[in-house]
């Protein structure tokens, strides 16, 4: 799987880029997690520090394009996105919420 970046754009506020990027593949569109990995590798960033928002692949194409945001630190990505993107890229949440929901 080659990936290659089309876009950068920073975000010092939310302490984020947020990059568009094309990937070309050999077989069918990979997973989330694996795309999250391999762009990760790519900008020399821990795999929680990217949450890869949208994947889009043309029916019948070898080529897709997606968005993500890379954080600074995994923590920022915890406290910005939303948990149900934390948890389609298997971030795990802070201890906090888990503490509390062990208590109840």
């Amino acid at each position: 799987m080659d990936i290659d970046i089309i876009e950068e754009d920073e975000n010092p506020m939310l302490h984020r880029t947020d990059v568009r990027f094309e990937m070309t593949h050999d077989e069918a569109t990979p997973s989330r997690l694996s795309v999250r990995d391999s762009l990760a590798a790519k900008l020399n960033k821990d795999a929680e520090e990217v949450v890869v928002h949208e994947l889009d692949t043309k029916f019948g194409m070898r080529k897709t394009v997606g968005y993500a945001k890379v954080y600074d630190d995994a923590e920022y990505a915890r406290d910005v996105e939303q948990d149900h993107m934390l948890e389609r890229n298997k971030i795990v949440a802070d201890d906090g919420e888990g503490e509390q929901a062990e208590e109840a």
